[in-house]
């Protein structure tokens, strides 16, 4: 069993301290959004008002959508909060130990270390377990989801069942594949979704999760450490146009646009001599042996590149699928710097 041991500073991607990107390959947003359906829900949402405190009509329509019991949603500020209530929970109940995949999101992490969780490489010691399908940020399987879904019942893999947190932000973002478990493993887990990044709109914050099959006293746990209104007016009203058909249609068609996007964007890669790792979602990683202060040249040029050293991949970068004429920037910039190296 190990400490975590985190930075002070949380690494994302997206705008930073010089601003928006001209060319973002940090963030992996749709790039074929926003959705304009949904767009113009959120601009015509009436932020003057408080939303319904019980947020009636937002939780029966999620619960339709995913055809599950209205109890079973759970609802969120954001993917963040939701992991650090979670975790919060967990804690409470006396769980001091945490399973995490060996490369992913830098909340699950934060979360444990402010509550005092210890890291363990195996699932037997940990009764809660983080798992992300495309994986973040390599975009690829979760190795072994299976046998961590079983952990959430009663099995022989933990001592006791455990909490296993399904990530599924990237879900509705593959190009490729289909998540490997039966209709009853997925019973067992939390399923935390947030649309956000589907729909080309990071910058709208809410989330929210589908409890495990009989979990309601654990649902109902969440929503007691959960402050009033987790969710303004613009949250619910993209959550809200996220159920509808004509959304999920424009989601299907940006898929295929994404594909041709990311072959080109591959080949691309490869004709700059950098290796790239499997991925079944709209943005993978490269090992390139880019070193940060390239990173940054790049930065200053207006192009984005997700440094994966956060990771613990240092030498490899996350991008995006971004459209041709990001592409080309990038060529002809990544051309720039080695000549200018050179």
């Amino acid at each position: 069993m190990t400490n975590l041991c985190l930075p002070t500073a949380r690494i994302h991607g997206g705008p930073d301290g010089h601003g928006v990107p001209l060319h973002d390959f940090s963030s992996n947003s749709n790039a074929c959004g926003p959705c304009p359906a949904v767009l113009h829900a959120v601009k015509q949402a009436d932020a003057s008002r408080y939303p319904d405190a019980s947020y009636t009509v937002l939780r029966q329509q999620l619960a339709e959508f995913h055809q599950v019991a209205l109890v079973r949603v759970v609802l969120a500020a954001s993917a963040s909060e939701f992991i650090f209530r979670i975790t919060a929970l967990n804690a409470q109940r006396g769980v001091r130990a945490v399973y995490l995949p060996p490369h992913a999101y830098g909340d699950y992490a934060q979360a444990a270390q402010a509550h005092g969780m210890a890291q363990v490489p195996e699932l037997g010691a940990a009764t809660l377990c983080w798992a992300c399908d495309p994986s973040s940020p390599m975009g690829a399987a979760h190795e072994g989801l299976g046998r961590l879904a079983d952990a959430g019942g009663a099995s022989v893999v933990a001592p006791v069942s455990a909490a296993v947190v399904l990530d599924r932000a990237y879900e509705p973002l593959r190009l490729e594949g289909a998540l490997a478990l039966t209709a009853a493993q997925l019973q067992k887990v939390w399923q935390l979704w947030t649309p956000n990044k589907a729909l080309g709109l990071t910058g709208v914050r809410a989330a929210y999760a589908i409890a495990p099959l009989d979990a309601q006293t654990d649902a109902q746990a969440m929503d007691a450490l959960c402050p009033s209104w987790p969710i303004g007016a613009h949250g619910v009203a993209m959550l809200q146009a996220w159920t509808q058909a004509d959304t999920q249609a424009w989601l299907a068609s940006s898929l295929d646009t994404l594909r041709g996007w990311k072959s080109k964007q591959m080949a691309l890669c490869e004709s700059l001599g950098w290796t790239i790792l499997p991925s079944h979602a709209n943005f993978f990683v490269c090992h390139t042996g880019l070193e940060p202060a390239a990173i940054t040249d790049l930065r200053g040029r207006g192009i984005k590149l997700r440094d994966c050293a956060s990771f613990n991949l240092p030498g490899h970068v996350r991008l995006s699928v971004q459209p041709p004429a990001a592409q080309d920037a990038l060529k002809s910039t990544w051309h720039s710097v080695i000549k200018g190296k050179a």
